[in-house]
């Protein structure tokens, strides 16, 4: 039975979570988050998930990080005038696709063709991969190339069954994505971290002063001792917890997101998406202010 029109992006979440992908919902006909803290709160609940379906034909948002998934995007071009840079301007070569054709005869190694795979709304493609274990992958712009983005811890893509522009978003080989390739995650491995200062906490001496310190390092740790495939979710954690003695009046904002920023870094996440997920964090610990007796 075909699902009438508003009920298809609802199947197609379904079918999703079934996947063990957590999805969340993006405004209808678009690519944007239509909540905030969408990372933390994507589910694979079917209940959550038929709730919120049931409210409005949404989009289909998968968060790649925790469906441990990397999403290499291979896009199109957007006019006449977006053109291949020097070092990839060889005869064929026209979007992300042929780029990662050339990518692959550069490295003898096959075209990635038998993982799921998505066409976009826009004619481009998504392919699906298992995240390699070890170090954590996170987004990418032109890093393997001309039009070739990666979506992975901290990232999003529009799943099958979304529409934007009138146009779907349809699956053009329904498999189990394949691990990522070694040599595409070798490529997409982070630089090695160059040395880290210790983060420094100067809170006050006294009973109160030393609790929130010991509070503090404890929630830095937390960060730093995290496993390679859970820094973004300890530091989300971490934010959480003192986003709560921020809202009670114990620290300081300002201080909170430097020190946990810090620590961040320490572990190889992007400043950028470290201040995204502290945002996040601070704002759910506001939620339920939190004092230290006298």
């Amino acid at each position: 039975m075909t699902p009438t029109p508003d009920r298809a992006q609802l199947y197609a979440a379904l079918a999703a979570a079934e996947r063990g992908w957590h999805v969340f919902p993006i405004r209808t006909g678009d690519k944007r988050p239509a909540i905030t803290e969408w990372e933390f709160r994507a589910t694979t609940d079917r209940e959550r998930i038929t709730r919120c379906w049931s409210h409005a034909p949404y989009n289909i948002g998968i968060a790649a990080g925790p469906s441990q998934l990397v999403v290499v995007d291979l896009d199109t071009p957007k006019s006449e005038d977006d053109v291949p840079p020097a070092d990839w301007a060889e005869p064929g070569i026209t979007d992300g696709a042929d780029v990662l054709a050339a990518l692959c005869e550069r490295h003898g190694q096959r075209y990635p063709c038998e993982t799921y795979t998505v066409r976009t709304w826009s004619g481009g493609t998504h392919l699906y991969f298992a995240a390699p274990g070890g170090a954590e992958l996170h987004n990418t712009r032109g890093k393997l190339g001309w039009k070739i983005d990666t979506r992975a811890v901290g990232g999003l893509v529009a799943g099958a069954g979304s529409v934007v522009g009138g146009h779907p978003y349809t699956v053009t080989h329904d498999a189990c994505p394949e691990p990522l390739p070694l040599w595409l995650a070798e490529l997409l491995r982070p630089a090695p971290l160059p040395p880290q200062k210790p983060v420094t906490v100067p809170l006050a001496t006294d009973r109160r002063g030393s609790y929130l310190r010991s509070a503090v390092n404890a929630e830095l740790e937390r960060v730093t001792s995290s496993p390679p495939d859970g820094h973004n979710n300890a530091l989300y954690l971490a934010s959480v917890a003192l986003g709560q003695l921020v809202a009670g009046g114990e620290l300081g904002e300002p201080e909170v997101t430097e020190w946990l920023t810090a620590a961040a870094l320490q572990v190889g996440q992007s400043e950028r998406e470290a201040r995204r997920t502290v945002t996040s964090g601070l704002r759910a610990g506001a939620k339920r202010p939190r004092t230290v007796a006298a």
